[in-house]
């Protein structure tokens, strides 16, 4: 990302049209001039761009980008998303549940109503889109003067907060996620229906025809069937857990992880046979008519669609693509994937967060787990690295709770920030990230909250603080790496994001100067972040032809 500058324009298309109009804007956010009535919005945006690189404000990325993307050449360099930002700032505020659409923002600052069908809503409790017809505007209302009051009212708001240049960035780079993730979904990522084909019909077999099981399916439900001597459908529990019952196996459900824990043959069978069913269903033959119809997966991604600030999807299973699925994921000729993932990503922020000497030198040698192994566990990497998880995660019981006592003597300062997380979550208070996203109130009355409830929320905010700061880290990457390749002409595309790993689909031989642009954008992002911390955040490559050769 770079760094701020004042010129800023405000954007708003015209809902039955192809042009809209655009408001140049000044450093405190309020109009600069008179607007701008354009007839072709997309070849304004790229040349204001290509001119001016401006910082586009506007209602939501995911409403106004997607229908620019084919037409602009030079893809906008940065924006500010109110929706998202709206989102950002009714957390730090501690203002939970309330809507987010335009006329949301636009009339609580005024004292005014908010309409109720401005509020979230749908079965994925996902905000309502900011569509041309559903600003939730009153009657009258100027959408474009709208977006210009509610961009001036959040830089005020942010101006107010307490860290205001953590809060900016924030903003920032939640913002330029949302334009990654348009240009993801607008590229898509490479699908190979013959690779495709290859693994589901080793796995399943043929494909079979009318919706039938697959073979493979067919026999493992048939031996299900034999292990339990009985007539049984291995999707229906209702079915299972009388039939084990019957054998001699009394389980409470047939979860997988309660299914590891028994000897019946029948047990591995039905293992087996889940696996391969939920790949069938989520993404098999059908999936892919559906989702990647002509060589490309188009997912769509919700950014900040989990509390601490992870993407979430709209269908499609972007972030869950089985091992055995990636290796569908083929570059095209002449291509090559260049696959960067971050190693012990979030004990790596705990010792930046914490400041920990010992945690950070540990973190500096490479192999965080192994070092924390020699310093404090006799060498055990398997222990060090339980130990540190259940700190992160809130595991005390078992073999865990030694682990933790040796963890607070050697690296009291780690402890101490998990730990203080843990209780003020306990309480019913609410924990913040590095760059200032807020945790939600347990509930409305933060006092009443059973003990089991308070020691669930307080193994949340323990985390919390970790993986929402993480998010960020990996958001600035995104946004570092994205600028980086538009630098190298527009030839390598980002084509993937998972939390804290990216795929961008690059010309070969260009692939070098893409894996350099991953190196310096990781290094940017951590001094963004965290300043000079000694704390190293790698990212490791892989160039490779398909995704499931990055080992």
């Amino acid at each position: 990302m770079t760094s701020p500058r004042s010129l800023s324009v405000a954007v708003v298309a015209d809902p039955l049209g192809t042009g809209g109009r655009l408001q140049a804007l000044r450093e405190d956010g309020t109009a600069d001039g008179p607007p701008q009535a354009v007839g072709d919005l997309a070849a304004a945006v790229a040349e204001r761009e290509a001119r001016q690189a401006p910082r586009w404000v506007w209602a939501a990325t995911d409403e106004i980008y997607p229908p620019l993307l084919e037409r602009v050449p030079a893809r906008p360099a940065r924006c500010h998303d109110l929706k998202l930002v709206e989102a950002v700032l009714l957390g730090s505020e501690e203002r939970w549940g309330l809507p987010r659409s335009l006329g949301a923002a636009w009339a609580r600052p005024r004292g005014l109503p908010v309409p109720e069908d401005a509020r979230e809503g749908g079965p994925d409790d996902q905000p309502v889109l900011f569509a041309a017809d559903r600003h939730h505007l009153p009657p009258g209302t100027d959408p474009l003067e709208a977006v210009v009051a509610v961009h001036a009212d959040q830089q005020r708001r942010i101006a107010l907060s307490e860290h205001p240049d953590r809060l900016r960035l924030l903003c920032a780079a939640e913002s330029a996620g949302a334009l990654a993730a348009a240009e993801m979904t607008w590229d898509g990522l490479p699908w190979s229906a013959d690779a495709h084909d290859a693994v589901l019909i080793g796995l399943l077999g043929p494909r079979p025809a009318g919706g039938a099981r697959p073979k493979v399916l067919s026999e493992l439900a048939i031996g299900i069937q034999e292990a339990l001597g009985r007539p049984v459908n291995p999707d229906s529990p209702a079915q299972l857990l009388p039939a084990f019952e019957r054998v001699g196996v009394k389980i409470g459900s047939t979860r997988s992880h309660v299914l590891r824990e028994v000897g019946h043959p029948a047990a591995a069978l039905l293992l087996r046979y889940k696996e391969l069913s939920r790949i069938h269903s989520a993404h098999g033959w059908a999936w892919r008519e559906q989702w990647a119809p002509t060589g490309r997966f188009h997912p769509e991604y919700v950014v900040g669609g989990v509390v601490s600030g992870r993407w979430a999807t709209r269908g499609g299973g972007a972030l869950q693509i089985p091992r055995q699925i990636r290796a569908a994921v083929v570059a095209d000729p002449g291509h090559r994937l260049v696959v960067a993932d971050a190693g012990q990503l979030e004990p790596r922020v705990l010792a930046a967060l914490s400041g920990d000497p010992g945690l950070m030198a540990a973190a500096a040698e490479g192999d965080l787990y192994a070092a924390l192994a020699r310093t404090a566990f006799g060498g055990d990497r398997a222990r060090a690295k339980l130990g540190l998880l259940g700190a992160m995660y809130g595991q005390t019981s078992g073999e865990v709770g030694p682990l933790l006592e040796v963890l607070r003597r050697r690296f009291p300062d780690a402890m101490r920030l998990v730990e203080s997380a843990a209780r003020t979550g306990e309480g019913g208070g609410v924990v913040r990230s590095h760059l200032g996203r807020t945790s939600p109130a347990p509930s409305a009355d933060r006092q009443d909250l059973t003990d089991a409830q308070a020691r669930s929320w307080g193994r949340f905010t323990r985390n919390f603080v970790i993986q929402a700061t993480a998010a960020e880290w990996a958001l600035a990457v995104l946004a570092s790496l994205r600028r980086r390749l538009a630098a190298l002409g527009g030839g390598p595309r980002l084509v993937f994001f998972l939390h804290d790993e990216v795929i961008v689909h690059t010309p070969q031989e260009l692939a070098p100067d893409v894996e350099r642009a991953v190196a310096e954008s990781a290094e940017e992002a951590r001094r963004l972040l965290f300043g000079p911390t000694p704390v190293p955040f790698p990212l490791q490559t892989h160039v490779v032809e398909c995704y499931a050769d990055a080992k």
